[in-house]
């Protein structure tokens, strides 16, 4: 029996630690999930890997999935509503994608959500976790075999896990409510305040 964890990073590279961290611990590439806010993840999409806002699944799917040597050899692009680009790679996106149907990527929002919520995560959670990355966050997701679950979970937490009910209620006290397809990705100006005010304090 699996089990779905998921992890909302502030840092791209605490992200990416975590991905290491748990192909090392023996959880395979195919079970790990990685989507990233473009703005954060540098120039980690290799030369090729574009798939842009009016490509059909099909063609998303292509330039996401794969990588041997990894879930972050696989890495890609595509743009979904309400996030804008994003860096993406493994069977969360996958999913998204093809949840809805064939149709352009444009629909990836909404599959987003429905592709964790279809995994077991929580609803509240799920919209919490797409707006984090529509803020500049990064998701990690993994399918674990219930006797590593401790393990995986010790890996999330060592790289700085975001709580997502405290997260969530940070993002409500500021006027939002849920995660809106429809809305505008942030930008450049907003996710670096974004940043600034979920920075951990200076000692």
């Amino acid at each position: 029996m699996t089990r779905t964890l998921t992890g909302l990073f502030d840092s791209y590279e605490d992200a990416e630690g975590t991905v290491r961290d748990l192909e090392q611990a023996g959880i395979s590439h195919q079970q790990i999930s990685i989507v990233a806010n473009r703005s954060v993840a540098g120039e980690r999409v290799k030369e090729g890997n574009e798939a842009g806002p009016g490509a059909g699944a099909g063609a998303a799917v292509g330039a996401v999935v794969g990588g041997a040597g990894g879930v972050l050899a696989g890495l890609g692009m595509l743009a979904i509503p309400g996030v804008g680009p994003v860096v993406a790679a493994g069977w969360l996106v996958a999913t998204a994608v093809g949840a809805v149907g064939g149709a352009a990527v444009g629909g990836a929002g909404g599959g987003l959500i429905g592709a964790m919520v279809g995994n077991g995560v929580a609803e509240q959670d799920a919209h919490v976790y797409a707006e984090g990355v529509r803020r500049g966050g990064t998701l990690v997701t993994a399918k674990v075999e219930e006797a590593m679950v401790p393990t995986a979970e010790a890996i999330l937490k060592k790289h700085r896990e975001i709580d997502p009910r405290s997260r969530g209620q940070a993002y409500r006290a500021g006027g939002w409510n849920r995660f809106d397809d429809n809305a505008a990705a942030y930008t450049a100006e907003q996710l670096a305040e974004e940043r600034r005010f979920h920075a951990p304090p200076a000692f």
